[in-house]
């Protein structure tokens, strides 16, 4: 018998043994055991490429800000602990992925829990008093929003494709990490390196890996075992009535015999002097009109404190909504950091007024952006076509990630301006302002933010029959 043939005979006795073992399965290509029912096998998936490819990213990029995390220590080898053990909880879901029929929505939020549980982790140490490490934190706990892009299902899912998501989810996330590179980076290299870690970790680690394996989205296993929805309890017990403001004594209607009744006793006690029996009688020296401590001026003590009072400001409704169809309206937001106008056009303007330890990002190209009357308010954007203004505020950063003509600063305190290597050639006109701090990036891809501050201080010279002005210099002794 030909040899040949005997050696294609023996590689079919051996897969259908195989086959037969495994239950009868069959995937068209023989090479990867499988379970009963199609799916995968969780050595099989573990071993897949893409997984082994997610093994390597956790192993160089998540190590690579473990090391640096452990040069620092506290709260920020703590966070970064969390995202290790996200990353970990993503690698586990893609093994499953890969084992589990595409589930519905419902199914879909009980698959994404053990990922999401360890999200809510990272941010519950953004709340409460904030400590030194605030940004550190902020940017880790925000960063992890890239892990969603397993949660796309299609485009009608309401999320980006799964390489912009990561990208947009990052963008927030930079506004912290920029941060700690300008606070950190004449002293202490730890912390610089463990910024530069982290971004390394999504730009371009995970956005690559995505990139290579999953640009549409997780591939779901059509012929493995259903997604498990997240199991309901048991009906719980209906919520007790509310608790009645007054006692049941108090509550009942009282009859007017009963009201007639108390008040004449009243008046009888009164009259009898049983009530004002135990009453002390004022004498002429206890009158303030008498007491020499008791003048009626008012000192200048007195003056100076109520003089000083602050005065309650009045604040209408937080507001965030489009206005016919051209004007987006975010007021009187206080402590969100999660504020995002996804859906602009260049005909859209944005104005901000009232706003207080606040985020905003606008994703997307509008004709201009307006900052009226905000405190400690950041706004990270994209383009904007005429200018971005910023009036009457208080420590304020701004951050712009592609381009602005014009950016305008009147009447404020404090100001942060970020610009990229695309706006560069952006006009920066100031008035009646102080503190403002433009920083740029370096002159290699990977050098540090550089600052500059813009002088608010100018001397004025009348020579040849005008005045020329140029910006005060100060220079050591």
């Amino acid at each position: 018998m030909d040899e040949s043939l005997i050696k294609r005979l023996e590689a079919a006795v051996t897969r259908l043994e195989g086959l037969s073992s495994s239950g009868g399965g069959n995937n068209g290509g023989g090479v990867v055991t499988l379970s009963r029912g199609g799916d995968f096998s969780t050595d099989a998936a573990a071993s897949d490429p893409s997984i082994l490819a997610y093994d390597d990213l956790i192993s160089q990029c998540v190590g690579r800000a473990l090391t640096a995390a452990e040069k620092i220590g506290g709260p920020v080898l703590d966070v970064t602990k969390i995202v290790a053990e996200a990353f970990a909880a993503q690698k586990e879901l893609l093994v499953r992925v890969k084992q589990t029929q595409k589930p519905d929505m419902a199914g879909l939020a009980g698959f994404l829990k053990p990922l999401n549980d360890v999200t809510m982790k990272a941010d519950a140490m953004t709340q409460g008093r904030r400590s030194d490490y605030f940004n550190h934190l902020k940017a880790a706990s925000d960063s992890l929003s890239a892990l969603a892009w397993i949660a796309f299902t299609g485009k009608d899912c309401g999320m980006s494709m799964p390489i912009a998501h990561v990208e947009e989810s990052w963008q927030m996330a930079e506004f912290y990490s920029n941060k700690v590179l300008v606070e950190y980076r004449n002293k202490d290299a730890n912390h610089v390196e463990w910024a530069k870690a982290l971004k390394e970790l999504y730009l371009p680690g995970l956005r690559d890996y995505v990139k290579s394996h999953y640009p549409l989205g997780p591939v779901w296993n059509a012929s493995g075992k259903p997604a498990s929805a997240p199991a309901k309890g048991p009906p719980g017990a209906p919520a007790p009535p509310p608790a009645p403001l007054f006692s049941s004594e108090s509550s009942k209607p009282s009859s007017s015999s009963n009201q007639k009744q108390g008040m004449s006793a009243v008046f009888q006690q009164l009259s009898s002097g049983s009530v004002t029996s135990g009453l002390k009688k004022v004498t002429d020296d206890m009158k303030t009109k008498n007491r020499a401590d008791r003048s009626g001026a008012v000192s200048a003590v007195e003056k100076e404190t109520r003089t000083t009072k602050p005065a309650v400001s009045k604040t209408g409704p937080p507001k965030m909504e489009l206005q016919m169809g051209r004007k987006w309206a975010v007021e009187n937001q206080v402590g969100k950091k999660d504020l995002v106008i996804s859906e602009c056009d260049s005909k859209q303007s944005v104005y901000v007024f009232g706003c207080k330890d606040s985020v905003l990002q606008i994703q997307g190209k509008v004709n201009n952006i307006t900052i009226d009357k905000c405190t400690k308010m950041g706004v990270v954007f994209t383009d904007v076509v005429a200018a971005f203004e910023i009036v009457n505020c208080t420590n304020v950063e701004v951050q712009c990630q592609g381009s602005a003509p014009t950016v305008s600063v009147d009447n404020t305190t404090g100001c942060q301006l970020y610009l990229n290597k695309d706006s560069l050639e952006t006009a920066i006109t100031t008035a009646k302002s102080s503190e403002i701090n433009v920083m740029v990036p370096g002159a290699s891809p990977d050098g540090d933010w550089v600052e500059h501050a813009l002088p608010q201080q100018y001397n004025h010279v009348f020579t040849e029959g005008k005045f020329e002005t140029t910006p005060v210099s100060h220079s050591g002794a």
